[in-house]
Formats: structure tokens, C-alpha cells, sequence
């Protein structure tokens, strides 16, 4: 584990050991404060200093092709989700790709940054960002497990918990168990099989979330017929 007060990116210190061949696998790299930290399709991700999580760990996930690295998604968002569960109940979700929900405010994010070498997955930089203690917040609409649950954090005491997670689930998915991590990812998916808003671009319609894909794509019934969309494709609509 490389703690760091502070730094720009825990996924570019991540992938510059994994440059200097130094990215052993499990090797955890984790800070109070980011001043770049990344989140999906290029949003900034921001959070107060010594309150959150914000860490990156390093995987070799040589097992995986290409086309299935969002296997590697699905089983770090159920060993995130399964970190969460005992904190939060029912009222705790996976929303696709990777955000972590409660109830309609998000509680963390993930970024994972894969490198690709001869058929395979050679490295992948899993960047998380948790949201522990932090009560003030710009977004309404996000959260924090204190915020959740009224109740203040020791971050040392949970981190721990949070690593035997997500090493639990990945070593499930080296080991061949996806179809059974996929189903638990679909179980705890945000607004699985329920009627809900979605916006495409400029148009808004009814849909269904009835699967993903092992490609990832988010599968919507939209009256009789079946649409299948990426991730910068489609996006939720809340208060709908």
C-alpha cells in the first residue's frame, strides 16, 4: 500500500508503477485529496480533503480477453457493493456501469483504466472514489455513508473491509464464477425491470432495464422492442 497526502490522480500514480515496472499486482495506491482526480466519460471528481475514499489498486487480470474486460466491472462493483451492504440494506444499489447508489443520490464512482498487450488484459488500474464522511456536498444529488446512515466513520477501520471485498470478488472472477457475479450484479442493479425515464441526446423516453450485456451494453425494453446502449449513450432521468 503507497499512501500519499496528497497528489494529482491516484490512477496516474497507479499507471506510472505499472510503466516503471513496478505495478505489482494488488498493490494499492490511496490519498485524502486529489487536485485531478478522474471519473467516467471525463468528469472531474471532487471531494473534500480526509473524509473519502480516493484509491486505485493495480490487477493483472491476464485471464481476461479484451472483449471481456467488463468482467473486471462487474466484479469490482459487486465487491464494492457487497463492502457497502451491511451499512445500507435495501436502500443500496449498483446503477450501470459502476456508481454505487443510495436510493437516487450516488455514494462513489469508479474508473477502470485497462492496458492491452497481446490478446490480453495486461494491467488494469481500478480508480475508486468513495464517499465515507463528507457531509457538504456541490451536487444534490450526491452522498456519503455518514450522510446515509448518521453516523461518523473511522476510514483506517473500514479499508480493511473494503480490500478483503474486492479481492473476495475478483479472485471469484479469476476463478471462473462470473455467471454467478453477474447475477448478483443484476439482483442489486439501480431501476432493474421498472419503468423509468431516459434521456437519448435531445429525446426522452419510457424505458425497462431488463440486462447487460457481457459487452457491457445496457439492454432497455422500450415498448415491444429491445434497444442496447453504451455508456455515453443514454443517461438516467431522476424525479421521473
Amino acid at each position: 500500500m503507497i499512501y500519499l497526502p496528497t497528489c494529482q490522480s491516484t490512477n496516474d500514480e497507479a499507471a506510472d508503477l505499472v510503466r516503471l515496472g513496478q505495478g505489482w499486482e494488488g498493490t494499492v495506491v490511496i490519498t485524502d485529496f486529489q487536485t485531478a482526480g478522474r471519473g467516467q466519460r471525463g468528469n472531474q471528481w471532487l471531494a473534500q480533503a480526509g473524509e473519502n475514499f480516493m484509491l486505485s489498486l493495480i490487477l493483472r487480470p491476464h485471464f481476461l480477453s479484451p472483449s471481456q474486460q467488463f468482467r473486471l466491472n462487474v466484479a469490482i462493483s459487486v465487491g464494492i457493493y457487497e463492502f457497502f451492504k451491511p451499512y445500507l440494506g435495501k436502500s443500496l444499489k449498483i446503477k450501470w456501469p459502476n456508481d454505487v447508489y443510495v436510493d437516487d443520490q450516488k455514494l462513489g464512482g469508479v474508473l477502470i483504466e485497462n492496458s492491452i498487450q497481446g490478446g490480453r488484459l495486461e494491467a488494469s488500474i481500478v480508480g475508486m472514489g468513495l464517499n465515507i464522511n463528507q457531509l457538504l456536498f456541490e451536487n444534490p444529488r450526491a452522498t456519503s455513508l455518514r450522510k446515509a446512515t448518521q453516523k461518523e466513520y473511522v476510514r483506517e477501520e473500514l479499508l480493511p473491509d473494503l480490500l478483503a471485498s474486492l479481492e473476495k470478488n475478483y479472485l471469484l472472477l479469476r476463478n471462473g464464477h462470473f455467471d454467478a457475479l453477474k447475477m448478483r450484479y443484476l439482483q442489486s442493479l439501480f431501476r432493474y425491470q421498472e419503468q423509468h425515464n431516459f434521456r437519448q441526446a435531445e429525446n426522452v423516453f419510457t424505458g425497462m432495464i431488463v440486462g447487460v450485456t457481457d459487452a457491457g451494453l445496457l439492454a432497455v425494453q422500450i415498448d415491444n422492442r429491445l434497444a442496447y446502449f453504451d455508456f455515453k449513450e443514454i443517461s438516467y432521468e431522476f424525479g421521473c
